[in-house]
């Protein structure tokens, strides 16, 4: 544990999720690849789509709407709906279609990548911390992503977890933020918040007047490394060392 800036006391934590409590990376490569054989075996013509293709698919549909670069649910959604009724980047909607068989297929793929994107194993340690602090202190999730909580086993240890969505722009933007301290009730200045990126969570945190901690579990701890524009409060060797700010 290295400190950088005062702490004041802790009341309450925040987490990230991805990156912070588990390594995001292979298990979204799963989930690709789940659904690329989902693909291949029930929609050929979008199977045979390109990486470019696929990319600029989600280009079209975050121009049409940028409220979608903070929903990546909606946003595959609207990518997958795309693809399975053959249009391009330049014919894309992101209205949802009235077609219902093709809304069943939209969903059918979803699933599968969701599915496959929240198969993972947290680490003993990370349920040993996260009970720790949940017994000593409230406890809200913030995070970009679209994890699963329940599947992967964590909501007993949140008040809540928030989602970036269309209505709720993703860190570093100060809503969630703002939206956890409401709901704790607790000042700002009295929450830490955990998380793995130097710009989405500890910018992010410290310009909605939190407190930061850096943790990585995905890659050596760094600053070297990182796109250092501002410290953290502390960063830690290990998310068990979070115990130190338990009452």
């Amino acid at each position: 544990m290295q400190f950088y800036r005062p702490l004041n006391e802790v009341k309450a934590m925040t987490f990230d999720l991805d990156d912070t409590l588990y390594n995001n990376e292979p298990v979204i490569r799963q989930a690709e690849a789940a659904l690329a054989a989902h693909l291949k075996a029930h929609h050929s013509d979008a199977a045979a789509l390109s990486p470019r293709d696929w990319y600029l698919l989600k280009q079209a549909a975050v121009n049409l709407d940028g409220r979608l670069a903070s929903d990546m649910g909606q946003l595959r959604k609207v990518i997958l709906t795309a693809a399975l009724s053959g249009k391009t980047a330049k014919t894309l909607s992101v209205e949802i279609p009235k077609d219902e068989e093709l809304n069943s297929a939209v969903d059918a793929c979803f699933n599968c990548f969701y599915d496959a994107r929240s198969d993972l194993t947290l680490d003993d340690e990370v349920h040993n911390v996260l009970k720790l602090l949940s017994d000593n202190m409230p406890l809200v999730g913030i995070t970009n992503g679209n994890v699963n909580a329940d599947k992967i086993g964590i909501t007993p240890y949140f008040e809540t977890i928030l989602h970036a969505s269309t209505t709720r722009p993703m860190k570093p933007a100060p809503d969630m933020f703002n939206e956890a301290a409401a709901i704790l009730d607790i000042p700002a200045g009295n929450i830490l918040h955990v998380g793995d990126n130097i710009i989405k969570d500890v910018l992010g945190a410290i310009n909605a007047q939190f407190q930061a901690a850096w943790f990585a579990c995905n890659r050596p701890m760094a600053l070297r490394n990182e796109p250092v524009s501002v410290l953290p409060h502390v960063s830690l060797c290990t998310l068990s060392e979070l115990a130190h700010f338990c009452r």
